[in-house]
């Protein structure tokens, strides 16, 4: 029988794994470590600028922490046999695939097409990662807050997207799959 410390350390050092694995991988496609201007910030608050996914964080971090918690909604019952730390694990990496997938040349032209994110370059390493942190807050929010009082939270930082960037987890889900110039009108103001 594995200790208890044992039982908490395997599931860290398998996310710590996936995150080196990650930056590896993003690295190897061509993202940079951090904003081409040469400085870290923690926080980039301009949504529509060009060091917007190239700091920390950003007002899409929040689209992260809302991924987090429909992982945690969608591995509950399907993964309950497992501990917790298990389904964190499974969501961080699912998020990483994400991150992965997200920085691919195919997905970031998507993304110029058919998005308000005209001049978007990829993330850097640094804020993938952070949205891979984000991410881990979503799984131990939806975690604490339960079904309900999630899904309130889900469609208050929609809303609070939608009013402050014009953008949200949800317009960015429908606007790669199916995009509609109209929504992209009213998001870039034109």
């Amino acid at each position: 029988m594995l200790s208890n410390k044992r039982k908490l350390i395997i599931p860290l050092l398998a996310t710590a794994l996936v995150l080196l694995l990650t930056a590896v991988q993003l690295r190897r496609q061509g993202r940079l470590w951090w904003c081409s201007c040469g400085h870290i910030l923690f926080w980039s608050s301009d949504a529509w600028g060009s060091e917007t996914s190239q700091h920390l964080f950003d007002p899409y971090t929040f689209t992260h922490v809302l991924h987090g918690m429909i992982f945690y909604g969608l591995l509950s019952p399907i993964a309950k046999r497992f501990a917790f730390r298990w389904r964190f694990w499974l969501a961080i990496t699912i998020e990483a695939i994400w991150e992965v997938i997200e920085n691919t040349n195919t997905v970031i032209q998507r993304y110029r097409e058919t998005t308000a994110a005209l001049g978007y370059q990829g993330d850097s390493v640094i804020n993938s990662l952070g949205d891979i942190i984000a991410c881990a807050v979503g799984v131990w929010l939806a975690r604490q807050l339960g079904l309900r009082r999630s899904a309130i939270a889900f469609v208050l930082v929609e809303a609070v997207l939608l009013i402050t960037i014009r953008d949200s987890l949800l317009f960015n889900i429908v606007m790669l799959l199916y995009p509609i110039e109209a929504l992209k009108a009213w998001q870039t103001g034109h």
